[in-house]
């Protein structure tokens, strides 16, 4: 099979690998749409800590069932699939906490290698985030299942009936599955970002307003009556956005801090805002099986519609283009083909 593979930041390489074969517990899947995001930029740019080099690239998929090793009862040859590239090993000391995205090995388990003709995934993400595409949803959508689970995980730790208003920072793929989310729950969602294309695209996904980021504090005012929104959800990435993410809350806001900073990186915050304003901060990474369940529901009964995120399609030998229009800031995620 053909099969995309790292090299080092800048290039990458699409060479024949042998058919994988299926052992115990494990589900080879003929990959009918992967989709490019901005992990995947970043170590094409980069590097990343999480994405070895020299190795397979890609990790948001949907597709075929072709083989199915032994003992596996849930899925057979022929069935349409939609899965994560990750779940956790439910034995380390997170896991038994119920900490399942903090797992010990889940990144050290997870399976990259979506750019390719075939995937073959593991008997415990099999077990635990793979399941049935159904007919009424496309491979593309389907494939949306992993960054929209991380989308999903931070509101299980929020209680969204206390909140009315949201600000989310930055218009990118995962930017605007929060608004998607946010507007399923019936929340006013103001969002920022600098691209008009982005804004836009907000908008039609229902924004309550949109703004480029220097006026945003305005917006927050006028849209909120000076108070403050219930909830920020920062996307950006960026340290000096994190720094100054929090002056648009109310009292007793909450700050989502989803967007991941460079390794080493710090930030400051005013202490006397943080103490007696009670605000809160919380760090959001990956996802547990119950979000990725919740974010399968939401996708499968068409509670929402993430299709508008999809800028274009291209045959699987065609990443680099779509890398390079995502570096160049056209589109937000594309669908390679095998």
């Amino acid at each position: 099979m053909q099969q995309f593979t790292l090299i080092e930041p800048g290039k990458i390489e699409i060479i024949d690998v042998p058919d994988p074969e299926p052992i115990r517990g494990q589900v080879l899947v003929k990959v009918k749409a992967a989709l490019t995001c901005g992990t995947d930029l970043k170590a094409y740019d980069r590097g990343h800590s999480f994405i070895p080099m020299p190795g397979p690239f890609g990790h948001e998929y949907s597709g075929t069932v072709i083989k199915t090793g032994k003992d596996v009862r849930s899925f057979k040859e022929g069935d349409h699939v939609m899965g994560t590239h990750s779940a956790p090993c439910m034995l380390c000391p997170y896991c038994k906490k119920g900490m399942h995205n903090l797992c010990d090995t889940i990144m050290d388990q997870k399976v990259l290698g979506a750019f390719a003709e075939h995937i073959l995934l593991p008997s415990h993400i099999v077990n635990q985030n793979l399941f049935h595409k159904p007919d009424t949803i496309s491979f593309e959508e389907a494939a949306m299942l992993e960054p929209y689970s991380c989308v999903v995980h931070p509101y299980s730790r929020l209680n969204l009936d206390d909140i009315e208003t949201a600000l989310v920072i930055g218009a990118g793929p995962i930017g605007l599955m929060h608004l998607a989310y946010l507007n399923m729950k019936g929340i006013q969602v103001i969002v920022s970002d600098f691209f008009d294309d982005r804004l836009s695209l907000a908008s039609k996904m229902g924004a309550y307003k949109t703004t480029v980021p220097v006026n945003t504090l305005d917006i927050v005012n006028e849209a909120t009556s000076r108070l403050g929104v219930d909830l920020v959800i920062e996307c950006s990435g960026q340290v000096n956005v994190w720094e100054t993410s929090a002056q648009y809350l109310r009292r007793g806001g909450t700050l989502v801090l989803f967007g991941g900073c460079p390794s080493g990186t710090s930030v400051s915050y005013d202490t006397h805002r943080l103490h007696y304003d009670e605000l809160t901060l919380i760090g959001s990474f990956h996802y547990t099986p119950a979000d990725v369940q919740k974010a399968y529901q939401n996708i499968t009964e068409r509670k929402i519609d993430l299709s508008p995120l999809i800028s274009g399609e291209f045959p699987l030998k065609d990443l680099e283009k779509a890398l390079i229009l995502l570096r160049e800031g056209k589109g937000l995620k594309y669908v390679l083909k095998p």
